[in-house]
């Protein structure tokens, strides 16, 4: 039987902005060349899977662990709401 759930945590989340402090602070790397390529995006942050391609005003998660990933700006102001 299908059954429906809701997370239980909370995350923290910030909209990556495409500057240096913020490339710096969660180890984001960009194309030396400065181009998008399809097998090769842009941006990419660490995750605990590898790496995760990442565009400015992508949204960067922090879970519970620490751990980050970015979630597209369209599915983050679907699947979340401020609670602060």
């Amino acid at each position: 039987m299908l059954h429906e759930y809701r997370k239980k945590t909370a995350i923290k989340a910030e909209q990556f902005d495409g500057s240096m402090e913020m490339m710096q602070e969660y180890g984001i790397e960009a194309n030396p060349e400065g181009h998008y390529f399809a097998d090769f995006p842009l941006y990419t942050i660490p995750t605990k899977e590898g790496k995760m391609a990442i565009h400015k005003d992508d949204w960067i998660a922090t879970g519970i662990d620490g751990e980050h990933w970015a979630i597209a700006d369209d599915i983050f102001r679907r699947t979340y709401e401020r609670c602060d």
